[in-house]
């Protein structure tokens, strides 16, 4: 009797396999692009002309510049878990306010305090560092707060090398699965 190969599930794992391994190399690519995104973000942050806030469209070009808004109206305080600029772990205080001649909101990040309290402020000039999420952390803090930790770009993950070891992974398994199967099989048969 001829061994043979089962056709169908054969091309279906190694085809399975090939993809895998192309998103292996794509992550790749994508790790080299995140590594230029952090390094360009590094220099942004040493920056010390003030960008425009960006209040609409993408934002992720002005992440870590220093800017600048006017809050003429605070509409919300909330208190989140935060970090203080000398790393002590603590509550964050971030203010929902209104610019005028922009129809959306600008969140503010006041500052920071060990304690749960109701910081008052009416609004005014802001200036700070942008941060993900279109988010100004002021810098200097505000309300009589501690200073927020600075937004820092190398706190940003650049897991794409992880994730092409995780899909060369999944397609070396495929293939040692499939041929530890199909030894078994074509061995019952003789």
């Amino acid at each position: 009797m001829i061994k043979r190969l089962p056709i169908i599930p054969t091309i279906i794992v190694v085809a399975a396999a090939a993809v895998m391994v192309w998103l292996g190399f794509w992550q790749l690519g994508r790790a080299e692009e995140k590594g230029e995104m952090l390094k360009a973000y590094a220099q942004a942050s040493n920056l010390e002309e003030l960008a425009d806030f960006p209040f609409e469209g993408s934002d992720q070009e002005f992440w870590f510049r220093k800017s600048s808004v006017d809050c003429v109206n605070v509409t919300q305080i909330e208190a989140l878990s935060g970090t203080a600029a000398t790393g002590q772990k603590g509550w964050a205080y971030r203010a929902t306010c209104r610019v005028a001649s922009v129809p959306s909101f600008v969140l503010v990040d006041l500052g920071y305090s060990r304690d749960l309290i109701e910081p008052v402020w009416q609004g005014g000039p802001v200036t700070g560092i942008i941060a993900p999420g279109r988010r100004l952390v002021a810098d200097p803090a505000l309300a009589e707060l501690a200073p927020l930790a600075k937004p820092d770009p190398n706190e940003l993950p650049n897991n794409h090398l992880a994730y092409a070891g995780q899909w060369f992974f999944f397609a070396l398994t495929a293939l040692v699965i499939f041929w530890f199967a199909v030894r078994s099989r074509l061995s019952k048969r003789d």
